[in-house]
């Protein structure tokens, strides 16, 4: 179910920094408690394939993240453990090394589950055991959220597996979040910062497309 326009989910998960710092975060309070937007990416696995391609992605882009006063934070199901093996080993070996920023370690699942973004497909009880099988890896899909600073989220999405993500994109929804925050207009289709936006009614759309 999406979790666009509510809050955040209110819990406490594991995390881990580039230094080996083992610590908590709350995205929600996070969000509210520093004023900041929050781009919060899943990934399956440590130590894939498309999956580093994509932190070192977000890395690159970090300065444009906090121009726009927005914290990234990445997240698998792997433990801390796992994730600091994985800081440590470099992009010739398939590694993050230099990513700084944290990484959720939501072994136990609860926020993943919460969200509902686990590769948890035909569930089975057994009536008699009261076992739970799984088939898939029970790891996150590459699901994506931004969060604004009261803890609301304003986009989410979710990729398969395969497939990786544009982060210039989530850097142009950010930017259209923060026009529609500060001047109260909306932003159409293939909007960019520093093009025209519009007031959302019958006239500010007809004055928009006659110009088209």
């Amino acid at each position: 179910m999406s979790i666009v326009g509510k809050k955040f989910p209110d819990l406490k998960v594991n995390a881990m920094d580039e230094m080996g710092d083992t610590f908590q975060i709350n995205v929600l309070e996070k969000a509210k408690k520093e004023n900041k937007k929050i781009l919060l990416f899943w990934y399956p696995k440590d130590f894939t394939y498309v999956c580093p391609t994509e932190l070192h992605a977000f890395q690159e882009s970090l300065s444009e993240f906090e121009k726009r006063n927005t914290l990234v934070i990445g997240a698998s199901c792997d433990t801390a453990e796992v994730h600091f093996a994985w800081l440590n080993t470099s992009k010739d070996d398939g590694g993050i090394e230099g990513v700084t920023y944290p990484i959720l370690a939501d072994s136990n699942r609860n926020l993943s589950n919460r969200l509902d973004i686990l590769d948890t497909v035909n569930e089975r009880y057994d009536d008699e055991t009261g076992h739970l099988t799984v088939d898939g890896d029970n790891v996150s899909y590459r699901a994506t959220y931004l969060i604004d600073e009261e803890g609301t989220v304003f986009h989410e999405g979710v990729n398969h597996m395969p497939l990786g993500r544009n982060v210039s994109e989530f850097i142009r929804m950010i930017d259209a979040y923060s026009h529609v925050q500060k001047h109260g207009e909306v932003c159409p289709a293939n909007w960019e910062e520093g093009k025209e936006a519009m007031s959302a009614d019958r006239k500010g759309v007809s004055s928009y497309l006659s110009k088209k």
